[in-house]
C-alpha cells in the first residue's frame, strides 16, 4: 500500500475591488500580558487587529505561542517574557504558516523548538508570495526587510501532539481546514485555555476563509468542540473571548454563508451582482471608540465579510454540481 501525504492547500489571493487589509503593522504595538492561569499568559496586542500571543510557563520550561510579523516584533515577545519569568523558552508553537504569525520565527535562539501541524510546516515553502500577501498589512511599514528566510517548525505533527513543561502539559492540536489548511490550537487542559489563531475569533469577527472551504472549516470547527473542554480562548486577532458564543456564532455564520450565496448563484445572481448587494454582516461585535483601532473596526469587519462571500462563491463554483 502506497500512503500519499495530504496537501497542503495554497491561499486563495483574490480580493474583492476595495478590500481592506488588516493594519498588522508593529508600528505602536505593544502586547500586554493577561494572566489566565498560574502560568499561563495572554499577550494581548494593545492595537486591534494587531496579532495577540501567549506564553504558557512549566516548573522546567516555558512555551511561546506565536512570533509576531517581523524580527522586530519577535524580540519584543521574548523581552515581555523575560519580564515575566525567568524559566527558559524551550518551544515556540506557530497556530498558522502566516506570515504575520511566523516571520518573528528568526528572532528566536536556536534552542528553541518550533513546533507545529506538518501542514503548516507544508505552506511554508514561498517567502516571497507570503511577503507579498501580508505586505499589505504593514501599510508601508519597512520591518519585513529583515525577513531573508522563513525559520520552518522543527516539530511536526499530523494530528495531535503533547508537551511536558513540568508540572503543566500542552497540547496542540490539528482539527481540518479552517483559515489555513493546517490550523494548530494550543491548549492548556488543565486551565481550560486555548490559543487558536486565526482558526476562531470573538463572537462578531468574521474569519478569512482564505482556502476558500466553508463547510471544511464547519467540520473542523466541529471537531474540535467534541474534542477539547475550552472555557476561553486566545483568538490571533481581536478580544479575548468565551469559547461556547465565539463557536456558535462562527458554525452559524459559515452555514448561514453557504446557504446564501449557493441560494443567490441557483437563482442566476452573478458575483459582481453579489457583492455589490453589500449585504451587512449580521451581530458584528462592536468596540468602545476608546479602544484604539474601533473607528476602523466595522469598515474591516465588513470588508472580510466580502471577502468571505467571494471566497465562498468560488468555491462552490469548483465544487457544486
Amino acid at each position: 500500500m502506497i500512503c500519499w501525504p495530504v496537501p497542503a492547500i495554497p491561499e486563495m489571493g483574490e480580493r474583492q475591488p476595495g478590500f481592506l487589509a488588516p493594519n498588522l503593522s508593529p508600528v505602536g504595538l505593544r502586547l500586554v500580558p493577561q494572566e489566565l492561569a498560574k502560568g499561563v499568559y495572554a499577550l494581548m496586542a494593545n492595537q486591534l487587529p494587531k496579532d495577540n500571543n501567549g506564553l504558557i510557563v512549566g516548573e522546567k520550561a516555558a512555551l511561546v505561542v506565536d512570533a509576531g510579523i517581523t524580527p522586530g516584533v519577535g524580540r519584543h515577545l521574548q523581552e515581555v517574557v523575560r519580564q515575566i519569568t525567568d524559566v527558559p523558552v524551550r518551544y515556540l508553537a506557530n497556530t498558522t504558516f502566516h506570515g504575520d504569525h511566523t516571520f518573528g520565527n528568526i528572532a528566536f535562539p536556536d534552542d528553541v523548538a518550533i513546533v507545529s501541524s506538518r501542514l503548516n510546516k507544508a505552506s511554508m515553502t514561498d517567502l516571497e508570495t507570503e511577503k507579498e500577501y501580508r505586505g499589505e498589512s504593514m501599510y508601508g511599514d519597512p520591518g519585513m526587510e529583515e525577513v531573508t528566510h522563513w525559520r520552518e517548525p522543527d516539530i511536526v505533527f499530523d494530528r495531535f501532539c503533547e508537551i511536558d513543561l513540568g508540572g503543566r502539559v500542552v497540547h496542540l492540536w490539528h482539527f481540518g481546514t479552517g483559515n489555513g489548511s493546517g490550523d494548530t490550537i494550543v491548549h492548556v487542559p488543565d486551565a481550560k485555555v486555548a490559543w487558536a489563531g486565526n482558526f476562531l475569533r470573538h463572537a462578531g469577527m468574521p474569519p478569512m476563509l482564505l482556502v476558500g472551504d466553508p463547510v471544511g472549516y464547519t467540520r473542523s470547527l466541529r471537531a474540535m468542540k467534541a474534542t477539547i473542554e475550552l472555557d476561553q480562548f486566545v483568538p490571533g486577532h481581536g478580544p479575548l473571548s468565551e469559547a461556547e458564543p465565539s463557536v456558535s456564532w462562527m458554525l452559524a455564520y459559515l452555514e448561514e454563508m453557504v446557504a446564501t450565496v449557493d441560494q443567490r448563484r441557483r437563482q442566476g445572481v452573478g458575483l459582481d451582482e453579489m457583492l455589490r448587494e453589500h449585504h451587512a454582516l449580521r451581530n458584528p461585535l462592536t468596540l468602545p471608540p476608546e479602544i484604539p483601532g474601533a473607528e476602523r473596526f466595522p469598515a474591516l469587519m465588513q470588508s472580510l465579510h466580502q471577502l468571505n462571500v467571494l471566497l465562498t462563491y468560488r468555491y462552490l463554483d469548483t465544487t457544486a454540481p
